[in-house]
């Protein structure tokens, strides 16, 4: 049960990661992105600026 505060991420695995147990979850939050462990959801995340994570995105998409 959530008591208050701002409810927790939604974290979902992305699609590349098919059926894979070895992956990285990611949350949108207000203005950041979290990411965290799969296997140790438990371990908690860490929150990195959208702004950020997009350029992370595009670095790792170019060829």
């Amino acid at each position: 049960m959530h008591t208050g505060g701002p409810p927790p991420p939604n974290f979902h695995k992305s699609s590349y990661s098919a059926t894979a147990n070895d992956c990285v979850e990611v949350a949108d939050l207000p203005s950041a992105v979290a990411v965290r462990d799969s296997q140790n959801p438990g371990l908690g995340h860490l929150e990195v600026p959208a702004a950020e994570w997009t350029a992370l995105l595009l670095a790792a998409s170019q060829p």
